[in-house]
């Protein structure tokens, strides 16, 4: 008998602790798209860099905008909510066409996710499944004898913590041959294609990242330009520019060309499921030649086949026009709450307020220590 419960006791501990069964994240989303009122100093590479976004990201979702001098007051979007890649939800993910790296907590919690830069043409950051097999803090950096023969200046080595070290301060060597995951010594690479290969971060991202990954964490780098998930009742997809394209947008902010896959169309399909005669393509055209890389609505369950979808930022970006605020666009509301904000005095509506007013917080521009404090409205957008 004792035999009998220990053996038991023993299958269930094994069950538990089992990789299978390890909680997972189990959203097709995370994060918040924020519309910026800019100060005079605002630059996109500084706001990039202060909202944890690479460049071509912040180029790709203001097109308009002149990177350098976006002007006092314009609206800049900061497309910090995103759709997850399709692959395995453990470990760290690298998305090569947004430049993002996502790690999943091992509790299931919300994702993390940060601005890298990946491999130039001709050095891509190569693909498929890997791990981490070693961890250093204060790398050396050497060059690689293709790097010496390009530039036969170059010193020997760099030793750690030295300011001009590109390894940065902390690196994560992957099973992919000379590929780590690493700091910086230039940060305003980062969110474009101009590393040997390796993932660059922030030096504060590294810094971040390094402690959260043990030696062995799983890592699954993807090609996905295209990505498509759910948010409550509506379907979204996030088009970023491809690798090709990256260089385009770093240039013009613009392309002059845009195609959808056949694989991507079935990706779409497959996820819509059941509810495929719904979706809005004419919404997907527009979200693939616009390639804004932040999620744009193409179904909802809350509408007739035939009917557009409404894209919330569009309709924010329009009414915002009146307001000198920020306007956030948040994960959906907390529907238990409902009830309770259904028995709460109405708030009367004002110049600064759409909709009726929930919480505001005080956010300071991080460009400008001097800049007057600004309010952010958070408002749920899969009504």
């Amino acid at each position: 008998m004792r035999l009998i419960v220990c053996l038991c006791l023993f299958a269930g501990l094994a069950f538990a602790a089992s990789p299978s069964y390890a909680k997972t994240y189990s959203k097709d989303y995370f994060g918040e798209t924020v519309i910026h009122r800019a100060v005079f100093e605002d630059t996109l590479v500084h706001l990039a860099r202060s909202n944890g976004l690479g460049f071509v990201e912040m180029r790709a979702a203001n097109p308009r905008l002149d990177p350098w001098i976006p002007g006092a007051g314009v609206k800049v979007v900061l497309p910090n909510k995103h759709i997850l890649p399709d692959a395995p939800r453990t470990g760290i993910v690298i998305n090569l066409p947004d430049q993002r790296l996502y790690y999943f907590p091992p509790n299931g919690g919300t994702p993390l996710s940060y601005s890298i830069g990946v491999g130039r043409e001709g050095l891509n950051t190569p693909l498929g499944q890997t791990t981490v097999n070693r961890k250093i803090h204060g790398p050396t950096w050497t060059p690689t004898p293709r790097m010496r023969k390009e530039k036969p200046e170059l010193p020997m080595s760099i030793k750690p913590f030295a300011p001009d070290n590109p390894m940065g301060t902390h690196a994560l060597y992957l099973g992919f041959p000379q590929i780590a995951i690493h700091g910086t010594d230039k940060p305003y690479g980062i969110g474009r294609r101009v590393s040997s290969g390796c993932i660059r971060m922030y030096p504060e991202g590294i810094v971040d990242l390094y402690p959260r990954i043990p030696v062995g964490t799983k890592v699954t780098v993807v090609d996905q330009p295209v990505k498509v998930g759910w948010v409550d009742d509506k379907m979204y997809v996030e088009v970023a520019p491809t690798q090709d394209q990256s260089f385009a947008i770093e240039e013009n902010g613009v392309l002059t060309d845009y195609v959808i896959t056949t694989a991507d169309m079935k990706r779409i399909t497959e996820k819509a499921g059941q509810h495929a005669s719904l979706i809005d393509w004419e919404s997907v055209r527009e979200a693939v030649k616009e390639h804004t890389g932040y999620p744009v609505p193409v179904l909802d369950l809350k509408r007739q086949p035939g009917q557009r979808v409404k894209d919330d930022l569009k309709y924010l970006l329009q009414e915002a026009g009146a307001s000198h605020e920020d306007v956030k666009l948040p994960a959906p509301e907390d529907k238990t709450q409902k009830k309770a904000q259904a028995e709460a005095p109405a708030k009367k509506e004002t110049a600064q307020t759409i909709d009726a007013e929930p919480m505001t917080r005080e956010v300071t521009p991080a460009s400008s220590s001097a800049a007057p404090r600004t309010r952010v409205h958070n408002f749920n957008v899969n009504n």
